[in-house]
C-alpha cells in the first residue's frame, strides 16, 4: 500500500465529504422555506443522483484509459461552482437545476476515488483499507451537519454554502497538487463492456444490497430533518448534532473492514442490513431527540458493519472487469437507490404522511438483503475472500 497516496486521498476526501454534509441535510429544509412541495424536496435530494447515473456509464471506464487524477480534479471544480447555483437559488426549480449540476461533480469524484484506492489495495486487504477510506469519508460527511447547523444558525445558510464552496476548493488544490497517477487496474479484453461485472453473481447480489441501502439512505438525508424540524420542533444545531452522529460511529468501519478481511462479509452484510431496517422502520415512532439519535446510530451502525464487506467484494470483482468500472457500477446502484428513493418517498409521504416514508424505505431494504442472499452464496463468498481463506 502506497500509503502517502492513501493519505493525500482521504484527506482531499475527507474535506469534500466534509463540505456537502454541510449543506445537504438543510436543503431539505431551506427547500421547504422556498415553498416546495415534498415530492420536490425529493426531486432535490434525487437531482443529485440522476445527473450522476448518466455520468457513470462512462466516467469509470474513461478513468481505466485514461488516468484517474482528471476526473477527481474536475469533479471537485463542478461541485464548487454548483454549490455556487445552490447559494444564489431562489426557488424549488433552481434548486432542482443545480442539484443536477451537483450530481455530474460528484459521480466525478467519489467512485473515481474509491477506484484509485482499489488500484494501490492489495490483494487479501480490500476490507482493511476501504474499512478505512470509508470510515474517513463518512466521517466527513457526519461531522458536516453538526458545522453546517452551527453556521445556520449563527448565521445563515448561505453562510454554510459558502464554507463549502472554500472546501472543495481547498480539496481540489490538494488533489492537483499532492496526488500523482498510479498504475490502473484494468480489465481483460473480454470483460472492457461496462456491463460485464454483471456477469458475477457476487456484483449482482451486491449491487441489490447497495441499491436499496440507498433507498434507505435517501429517506434520512431527506426525510430526516424533516421529521426532527416539523414533527418534534427540533432547532437546526440540534438536527446537525442528530446527523453528525453518523461520524464518530462511521470511525468503527477501520475496525469492521479489517474483520471483513477475516470474517464471512456475507453474514457482515445480511446482519449489518437487518439492524439498518429494523432501525428505520422504528425511526418514525421517535417522540423525542434521544429516541430519535438512537434510532439514527443504530442505522449507522448497521451500515458500518455491511458496507465495508460490499465495498471489498467490488475490490476483488474489479480486479477481474477493471476497477474504474466496478467501483462506478456500485456508485451507480447507490445512486439509483438515492435518486429513485427520494422521489418514490416523497410521494408516498405527500399521501399517506411523513412516516410512511421510513415504514416504505424499509420494505425495500428488506427486499435488497433477500436479493443478496439469494444471490451470493457462502461458496462464492468464500472465492471472492480467496485472499484470506486459501
Amino acid at each position: 500500500m502506497n500509503k502517502k497516496a492513501f493519505a493525500v486521498l482521504v484527506a482531499s476526501m475527507f474535506i469534500s465529504m466534509l463540505g456537502m454534509g454541510i449543506v445537504s441535510p438543510f436543503l431539505p429544509i431551506y427547500a421547504n422555506t422556498l415553498g416546495a412541495s415534498k415530492l420536490q424536496v425529493g426531486l432535490i435530494q434525487a437531482g443529485f443522483n440522476i445527473t450522476g447515473i448518466g455520468t457513470l456509464l462512462f466516467v469509470g471506464r474513461l478513468s481505466d484509459r485514461l488516468g484517474r487524477k482528471a476526473f477527481l480534479s474536475s469533479g471537485l471544480a463542478i461541485l464548487a461552482g454548483s454549490t455556487v447555483g445552490l447559494m444564489f437559488a431562489r426557488n424549488p426549480i433552481q434548486l432542482i437545476l443545480w442539484r443536477l449540476v451537483q450530481g455530474l461533480g460528484a459521480s466525478a469524484h467519489l467512485p473515481i476515488a474509491q477506484a484509485y484506492l482499489g488500484d494501490i489495495t492489495p490483494e487479501g486487504s480490500e476490507g482493511k483499507w476501504m474499512g478505512y477510506f470509508n470510515a474517513v469519508l463518512f466521517a466527513g460527511m457526519g461531522a458536516g451537519p453538526l458545522v453546517g447547523g452551527v453556521i445556520t444558525d449563527a448565521f445563515s445558510i448561505q453562510a454554510a454554502f459558502l464554507f463549502m464552496i472554500v472546501l472543495n476548493v481547498l480539496a481540489l488544490i490538494a488533489t492537483l497538487i499532492f496526488l500523482r497517477e498510479m498504475p490502473r487496474k484494468v480489465a481483460t479484453r473480454e470483460n472492457r463492456a461496462f456491463f460485464a461485472p454483471l456477469k458475477s453473481t457476487i456484483m449482482r447480489g451486491v449491487l441489490s444490497y447497495r441499491m436499496t441501502a440507498g433507498i434507505g439512505t435517501s429517506s434520512l438525508m431527506a426525510f430526516v430533518p424533516l421529521f426532527a424540524g416539523l414533527k418534534l420542533g427540533l432547532s437546526a444545531s440540534l438536527i446537525g448534532i442528530l446527523l453528525a452522529a453518523r461520524s464518530p460511529i462511521s470511525v468503527v468501519q477501520s475496525y469492521t473492514g479489517r474483520l471483513a478481511d477475516r470474517w464471512n462479509r456475507r453474514s457482515m452484510v445480511i446482519w449489518g442490513g437487518i439492524a439498518s431496517i429494523i432501525a428505520v422502520a422504528l425511526l418514525p415512532l421517535s417522540g423525542a431527540f434521544w429516541t430519535l439519535l438512537t434510532a439514527y446510530i443504530c442505522i449507522t451502525l448497521g451500515q458500518a458493519v455491511g458496507i465495508p464487506a460490499s465495498n471489498a467484494y467490488v475490490v476483488h470483482e474489479g480486479r477481474v472487469f477493471g476497477m474504474g468500472t466496478s467501483m462506478t457500477m456500485f456508485m451507480m446502484a447507490m445512486h439509483v437507490g438515492n435518486g429513485v428513493g427520494p422521489v418514490i418517498l416523497g410521494s408516498i409521504a405527500d399521501w399517506l404522511g411523513l412516516e410512511s416514508a421510513f415504514y416504505a424505505a424499509a420494505v425495500c431494504m428488506t427486499a435488497g438483503v433477500i436479493l443478496f442472499a439469494s444471490m451470493v452464496r457462502s461458496s462464492s463468498a468464500r472465492q471472492a475472500a480467496g485472499a484470506f481463506e486459501s
